[in-house]
């Protein structure tokens, strides 16, 4: 017998005779366990039979086999309310949306909504609209809005595929493509992104209440004081809304009338103030003014955002007429995937400041909206709505989102290149920069970091409707309606006295990104020269015929010794008149 088995090991005999016994009264010690352990196996093995025979004898009475399948209905019922919520959490984004979306019951008054209510736990949330010859209006619980989506704790269980996706270096310089370039970005899949949407509505620090000035006929008590479509707020009244309190009450455009588009300035027909003042949990909207570009249409747009997500055109009635002439307008007002609304009556004679007013005061014309994403017109989106508000909403845990310029971070120098363009009254300018220097405006510097730039590229706007970036846009565009219509001027201005007075802030991402998922194309009359030029090009002249006969000789090739007639060289000149 081998002694290593007992870790003991010697070199004497007497070593040898001691393992020996050892192990021969282990060995005895092992059968006597084994015999043991098969009594008890064998012994429990009847037990069981037993119990398995009473079991069944006495199941087989009625009595007896309900109680148990009542016991057993009670554990499985128990286990499924266990159990339900956690599968759906982990696998909601397998869902099919539209059923998650349209379980949904959104009760919408048909008196319109003029009251908007957002539930924020035990926090209430108003965004009312005052209604002429009424102070409490009509208003739609939107606490339920978001039920369509998962919550973020389910969206987070999922892999997110842009993890571990590295920002990579611009592309190098090409000499034939002069100008900024889009740049790789991550998006998820659209179901996966649509899974990421949050259930219930961002907390909007410290304001609460909004609420909007409403005046039958304002008066302008100073200059520049806004416009009569701005209710021309005084200077205490601007510094004022700058004060960030939980119930405010601000000029936010549309003051004359009863609601925003109906009697206001910016009027708009009662079919489409109808369309427009439905829920809305994503929109995507645009403006032409002016017949100043032409419509694009969206491509790469999934299945769920053609359904879900509606695109609206804002155009004046100038656009209207083009687009009816050229036979684009169909019976269903719509062009492609956009749903056109004519706007009457408005307010201003440029049709650029004109276009700010949907891109600035959305909130205004959507009054049950979650989500939105603002372009202009000259850009057409090329990814799905859901992946864009996925990528610079939801992921970043942001409210507002917005591109920086591609070349341009102080506000200074955007003025001096507004003014070089000619792109608004230099004194207008100056005038405004200077007002804003007095109140405090630094050129852009290191010292303002985080905050990457001052200077937006303000073509896209992506945003969540909830009452602090609706107070934002607000008194962005009151800026815009008493100074100068570059809003690039003002953005800076606005964000950073409401960062003072709160904790909130504004996405600012780069401009290669925004290249990513919008196309930028020029203008209508910028497109028409080009197109005229490109007719030019293509229009080749008649060759030149200097000979009429077209019978011609062979060359004549001639030597040294022959002289040409009409050569200079041997003409000979006469010396004086008289020999001629």
């Amino acid at each position: 017998m081998n002694g290593a088995s007992v870790g003991l090991r010697t070199s004497s005999s007497f070593g040898s005779l001691q393992l020996q016994a050892q192990s021969e009264g282990l060995q005895a010690q092992n059968l006597y366990i084994v015999r043991k352990t098969s009594k008890i196996y064998s012994s429990g093995a009847r037990e069981k039979e037993r119990f398995l025979s009473c079991f069944f004898r006495y199941s087989s009475r009625r009595k007896v086999g309900m109680l148990i399948l009542a016991v057993f209905a009670i554990l499985a019922f128990m286990t499924g309310c266990i159990t339900v919520p956690r599968e759906n959490d982990l696998e909601s984004s397998a869902l099919n949306f539209d059923s998650r979306f349209y379980n949904q019951s959104h009760n919408i008054s048909s008196y319109l909504p003029i009251k908007e209510v957002w539930q924020y736990g035990s926090n209430t949330m108003m965004n009312k609209v005052t209604v002429c010859h009424e102070n409490t209006g009509w208003h739609t619980s939107l606490s339920h809005a978001s039920a369509s989506s998962v919550t973020f704790g389910a969206a987070t269980a999922l892999k997110n595929p842009c993890k571990d996706f590295a920002f990579p270096p611009p592309p190098p310089g090409d000499r034939r493509r002069i100008g900024p370039r889009p740049c790789p970005v991550c998006y998820a899949p659209v179901e996966q992104a649509i899974a990421y949407m949050p259930r219930t509505p961002s907390a909007s620090p410290v304001l609460r209440h909004l609420t909007y000035i409403s005046e039958e006929n304002p008066i302008r008590t100073e200059r520049p004081g806004g416009s009569e479509f701005g209710g021309y707020p005084s200077l205490k009244q601007r510094n004022d809304s700058f004060d960030i309190k939980e119930s405010m009450t601000v000029h936010c455009g549309f003051v004359k009338g009863c609601r925003p588009g109906d009697g206001t300035g910016f009027d708009i027909d009662v079919a489409d103030l109808v369309e427009l003042e439905q829920f809305h949990e994503v929109i995507v909207a645009s403006a032409i003014f002016g017949n100043y570009d032409i419509i694009q249409q969206p491509r790469n747009i999934g299945e769920t955002a053609r359904e879900n997500v509606r695109f609206y055109m804002f155009v004046d009635e100038e656009t209207e007429a083009f687009i009816k002439n050229a036979s684009l307008l169909g019976s269903d007002k719509r062009v492609g995937i956009w749903r056109i609304i004519v706007v009457h009556n408005v307010p201003y004679t440029d049709a650029r400041r004109n276009g700010k007013v949907p891109k600035l005061l959305l909130h205004r014309l959507f009054p049950n909206i979650r989500y939105s994403i603002w372009i202009d017109a000259k850009l057409q989106l090329v990814v799905d709505p859901y992946q864009i508000l996925e990528r610079f909403l939801w992921r970043q845990n942001a409210t507002f989102a917005i591109s920086r310029h591609y070349r341009r971070f102080d506000v200074f120098e955007e003025a001096e290149a507004n003014k070089a363009a000619g792109k608004y009254s230099n004194v207008s300018i100056d005038s405004q920069i200077k007002f804003y220097e007095k109140e405090g405006l630094t050129p852009y510097s290191a010292a303002k970091l985080p905050i990457t730039s001052d200077v937006p590229e303000g073509c896209v706007i992506i945003r969540e409707h909830i009452p602090i970036t609706n107070l934002f846009t607000c008194l962005w565009f009151n800026e815009v309606d008493r100074f100068t219509s570059r809003d690039q001027l003002s953005f800076s201005t606005v964000r950073d006295k409401i960062m003072a007075k709160v904790d909130w802030s504004i996405s600012m991402f780069l401009d290669c990104e925004r290249r990513n998922f919008v196309i930028q194309v020029y203008h209508r009359d910028l497109l028409e020269q080009r197109a005229h030029m490109a007719v030019a090009r293509s229009y080749t002249p008649l060759p030149i015929v200097r000979d009429r006969n077209p019978a011609k000789g062979p060359p004549v090739r001639r030597g040294k010794g022959d002289r040409r007639s009409g050569s200079r060289r041997h003409r000979k000149v006469p010396r004086n008149r008289e020999n001629a």
